[in-house]
């Protein structure tokens, strides 16, 4: 039997080749952390090669992911199906092996790192998924969900404002199932981290009502033993586990230096590492003992069909529990979901609410039907209106609910929610003000990049909200969020388009939806039945007049019921004025043809868009002919009305501007 050393060896030369080949990548932290990732992975960790999606498994977060060589070597030796060619091409087109850990390209990748404290983040969600399906669904002598979530990560993940939102929370909740591995080598790219971060880590987390085990030797495999299992033993705190490492070990002339960080080792140094570690192999190459020695598949088939044991007589004790968790882990809808009624109820109720309130109505609705939403706000629970009638507020003592309470978190919000969203078993929904969407805007991206469903109540959504000022009032966060690949976005213009953006949010699970919301009420449109089925089309025409139209007017959210009006007056003054209602402009895109240019005759050259917006994006549909009321720069303090009509959102500015177009 191959000793602890020879197999975290193993990983060393894979990651160091890899890395040489590819003539790219970071070979230190994989070399670095070997050791304890060979006793974790053989020792602790639960889970299956054959199938990386099994509901039970422990989950593995590699938070520090530019050492994705760690991960790729991990899979490869412990069985998944991840061959040895897939290593050869690290970094290359369609590999599998990316630069850093992208979901869905390696089998056993839980969720994609690289934006450092991310992944520690994303551990979080997956924790608090664990302890909250858990207290949901296991019975006195019946426990299917019993998992923990193992975390690495590094002096940069740690000096990123997220890690403190994050570990804050943990710490709160009381996420004991939650493991993480600091790999405290003292280097980063630029140098020795001394220079730039001092903290006491210990302490830190101690402060946060983390569990700490310091000053571990990340080299010795009895000292990182012992320290998982005295982790093991604290089931009401997370852990921190603190390694003392060197980083790119084994490489004689650049182990310890910022070199072996973000570099290949180069030719001679990787030969000089064979000689000091003692693997004489050729690159890429792996004894069979090796790969015994790391096998885990009859493990990984035992631990499985033992949990299938227990959850076949959990179903049989609990039949309607059992159906509700598959159906749940599956993300499959409700089959008895009337999502889509809202629709019909608020066109026929045809009140005029602020769509932050038809939003709650909409979740009042919704949280009996789908026990799997999952929802919070950043501290704005009052005014996001995401607190809904049947909210249960989750907590150490009470894990088994439906809403958490965030605190001012937003970045820390959104990359849990991703967490939450990668484990499974729910939907998670979050708030904030659409402003302060920057503060979460790496943690949007991620969940568009990963493919994750996540529903983001952003309100307050223009110059509307009023005296809190420019700092509140957003101006170009629309452009940004659609701008952004895969994420739907939403922007209603009364509680009828609000419902239809939720039914399309809780139906889709490619992606995230943001649902821009406003503070202010806006007015009921009428509506038939034939533009009620195009409101999901993402653009239709609300108001439309004989003939072909000499004049298109283009909004969304509160500026429609302006564009209606101002249609009113044109139209008494003889003009043939239409008024396209264009909620999500995603959606629209993604028609077809026929229908887009139904909506927007390319004939129709005189287009005016309207929106409490940047008004650069709403070139691409009115051209250069065109025309934009909207905003160029930031706004006021001041009451609603009056900065609305400061800045010529009005009847009589549209209308001039409108009769300027024609002529």
């Amino acid at each position: 039997m191959p000793s602890r050393f020879e197999l975290a060896n193993a990983i060393r030369a894979l990651s160091m080749d890899a890395v040489q080949k590819a003539k790219s990548g970071h070979p230190g932290a994989p070399m670095g952390m070997a050791d304890i990732a060979e006793v974790l992975w053989n020792d602790h960790l639960k889970h299956n090669p054959a199938n990386p999606h099994w509901a039970d498994r422990d989950r593995f977060v590699l938070s520090n992911g530019h050492g994705s060589m760690l991960l790729y070597s991990l899979l490869h030796l412990t069985g998944y199906d991840l061959d040895l060619e897939q290593l050869q091409h690290f970094r290359q087109l369609h590999s599998k092996t990316a630069g850093h850990p992208e979901l869905g390209y390696a089998p056993g990748v839980e969720t994609t790192t690289g934006p450092l404290g991310q992944g520690l983040a994303n551990a979080v969600g997956m924790a608090l998924a664990e302890k909250t399906l858990a207290a949901q669904f296991n019975r006195p002598g019946h426990t299917i969900v019993d998992h923990t979530t193992w975390c690495f990560l590094g002096d940069g993940c740690l000096m990123e404002g997220i890690s403190h939102e994050v570990a804050s929370l943990a710490g709160t909740q009381q996420l004991g199932k939650l493991v993480a591995f600091y790999d405290d080598n003292g280097i980063s790219i630029d140098g020795e981290v001394e220079g730039w971060f001092t903290d006491d880590t210990a302490k830190r987390f101690e402060a946060y009502g983390w569990h700490v085990v310091p000053n571990v030797d990340g080299h010795k495999p009895e000292e990182i033993q012992a320290a998982i299992e005295l982790a093991k033993t604290h089931d009401d705190k997370p852990s921190l586990i603190i390694c003392k490492t060197i980083i790119g070990f084994g490489a004689p002339n650049k182990q310890g230096k910022e070199e072996c960080h973000g570099a290949p080792l180069g030719d001679e140094e990787v030969a000089a590492a064979r000689e000091q570690l003692g693997w004489p192999h050729a690159p890429f190459h792996v004894p069979e003992e090796i790969y015994q020695g790391w096998d885990a598949r009859q493990r990984g088939e035992q631990l499985e069909s033992d949990w299938e044991a227990r959850f076949a007589r959990y179903a049989e004790a609990f039949p309607a529990e059992a159906a509700e968790f598959r159906r749940r882990l599956k993300g499959e809808l409700p089959k008895a979901l009337t999502s889509e009624k809202l629709i019909e109820d608020a066109q026929a109720k045809g009140e005029t609410v602020a769509s932050r309130k038809a939003s709650f109505q909409c979740l009042n609705e919704l949280g009996p039907q789908l026990p799997e939403l999952l929802g919070g706000s950043a501290d704005l629970a009052p005014s996001n209106l995401t607190f809904w009638k049947g909210a249960q507020a989750i907590s150490p003592e009470a894990p088994g609910g439906n809403y958490l309470h965030y605190g001012v978190r937003e970045f820390g919000m959104g990359a849990i929610m991703n967490g939450i969203a990668l484990h499974g078993g729910f939907v998670p929904y979050g708030a904030t003000f659409l402003i302060f969407m920057e503060y979460m805007r790496n943690a949007v991206r991620m969940a568009a990049l990963m493919g994750q469903q996540a529903v983001y109540v952003f309100t307050h959504d223009s110059i509307g909200l009023g005296e809190d000022g420019p700092t509140h009032q957003p101006i170009e966060q629309l452009t940004s969020l659609r701008s952004t690949p895969n994420l739907a976005t939403w922007r209603p213009c009364d509680a009828v388009e609000t419902a239809a953006a939720w039914d399309a949010a809780v139906k889709r699970h490619a992606g995230p939806t943001a649902l821009v919301l406003s503070r202010q009420n806006l007015p009921h449109q009428e509506r038939d039945k034939h533009q009620l089925a195009n409101i999901q089309r993402g653009g239709y025409v609300l108001r439309d007049c004989d003939g072909t139209p000499e004049l298109i007017l283009i909004a969304t959210g509160s500026e429609v019921g302006l564009a209606m009006d101002a249609a009113a007056q044109l139209s008494e003054q003889g003009k043939a004025v239409r008024v396209v209602s264009m909620p999500s402009t995603d959606a629209f895109d993604a028609q077809d043809a026929a229908y887009r240019e139904s909506v927007l005759p390319k004939a129709v050259t005189a287009r005016l868009a309207i929106e409490a917006g940047h008004r650069d994006f709403w070139f691409k549909y009115v051209g250069l002919d065109g025309d934009i009321v909207g905003m160029s720069g930031f706004g006021e303090s001041a009451p609603a009305g009056d900065l609305f009509k400061h800045f010529g959102f009005t009847v009589d500015n549209v209308v001039e501007r409108a009769q300027a177009l024609l002529g």
